[in-house]
């Protein structure tokens, strides 16, 4: 009986680990999709987008619900219980990936109809393609409990900080001739940002994941200094 039910709760935090990855594929679609929504000025496309957010949620609280329970009636311990509390912190970093997409959305909306610039087009579309990559990533690490591609995602965070600073630069670069330009150039300077914050939810993940392995708590491992340089 008691082998019985150690199976059954072993099935249960797979099914938890496998509804996280959906979770993440989720999140992986909306940045695809709003991506393409602000890209091509499509309404239609942003009210998807914002409709569809409610799968996340759903699928977050139904997850979190779980875990609870898990919590509640198992008492696990050890590796177990890192597993589930590093659940509960990675679906709250997706779900809120969710949310940072439904914002771009809704400046799909705010500029509409002005066009963007080639050059803000072009940063727009990378940072969407890296944020997906690292969300990717992130979940691979999650679901093969791999320290290494979690180290990864921190140094990958600097290229998105990067682009931020070259939308920045190319939003207000371009002046403002009338109080419309002055609005895009605001809400795009918001959308820059909210690339920015999905890309450190996704490192925010790989933290979780370090957790989960080794036990080492977020924000406490030692620093490492730079070799000096010959």
């Amino acid at each position: 009986m008691v082998e019985e039910i150690r199976r059954g709760y072993h099935e249960q935090l797979d099914d938890l680990k496998g509804d996280v990855i959906k979770l993440s594929a989720l999140a992986t679609e909306a940045v695809a999709k709003g991506t393409d929504v602000l890209l091509n000025a499509d309404l239609a496309g942003a009210d998807q987008v914002i409709a569809e957010d409610a799968r996340l949620d759903e699928l977050t609280h139904s997850i979190e619900e779980r875990c609870y329970q898990l919590l509640a009636r198992q008492q696990p311990m050890a590796s177990d219980l890192r597993t589930i509390v590093s659940i509960l912190r990675t679906i709250h970093e997706l779900e809120r990936i969710g949310d940072l997409m439904l914002n771009v959305a809704k400046g799909t909306r705010r500029i509409y109809p002005q066009e963007l610039s080639p050059k803000v087009r072009g940063l727009i579309e990378r940072m969407g393609q890296q944020a997906a990559t690292q969300i990717r990533l992130a979940a691979d690490a999650f679901v093969d409990a791999d320290t290494a591609r979690a180290a990864a995602l921190g140094d990958m965070d600097d290229v998105m900080d990067d682009l931020q600073k070259d939308l920045f630069r190319a939003i207000f670069g371009q002046g403002a001739e009338n109080e419309g330009a002055v609005q895009k150039a605001v809400q795009m300077a918001l959308i820059g940002r909210y690339y920015e914050r999905i890309a450190d939810h996704a490192v925010n993940i790989a933290e979780r994941v370090m957790f989960m392995v080794t036990g080492a708590i977020p924000g406490t491992e030692p620093e490492i200094e730079d070799l000096p340089t010959a």
